[in-house]
């Protein structure tokens, strides 16, 4: 006899806060600035976060020991390198396509993803985001509208 084991949906849920940040910063100049106002200490993962074959996004994490939680940082969109198609006019020259983590968000350029129970800090952190320097904006994503959820359980 054959046993079936089911995983629902509702219990492989996580509590996580999610922030979209908007700058025109490279990566680890995003994670730079985060570390030097945040006292954070954000660091690249070996690999990058593939969710399909050549599409892989940049992630930084960092594990909160003291306040016992885990930060995720992530840019939201991926570019990727495509041959020309044969009939094309520049058939030799290699076509730019974006894809995006969120697809929804399209206009955000990272997500800050915070893992646990939400709390009262949330609006501090918003304003500490949003008076860095080269951050255009910062602001708070509710995460239980997001069509693409999925993309963010790493």
């Amino acid at each position: 006899m054959a046993v079936t084991h089911r995983i629902l949906d509702d219990l492989s849920e996580e509590s996580f806060s999610l922030f979209a940040i908007h700058s025109t910063l490279e990566d680890y100049a995003v994670v730079y600035a985060l570390n030097r106002h945040l006292k954070s200490r954000f660091q690249r993962l070996r690999t990058d976060l593939d969710i399909d074959k050549g599409i892989s996004f940049p992630i930084f994490e960092w594990k909160d020991v003291s306040n016992d939680r885990y930060w995720t940082l992530i840019s939201n969109s991926c570019r990727k390198a495509e041959a020309g198609k044969i009939n094309e006019l520049f058939n030799n020259e290699p076509s730019i396509t974006t894809y995006h983590l969120i697809p929804e968000y399209r206009e955000v350029d990272y997500f800050l993803k915070r893992e646990g129970e939400p709390d009262e800090g949330e609006e501090l952190l918003l304003k500490l985001l949003s008076g860095i320097p080269k951050f255009i904006t910062a602001y708070a994503i509710d995460t239980d509208k997001l069509k693409s959820k999925k993309n963010l359980i790493f």
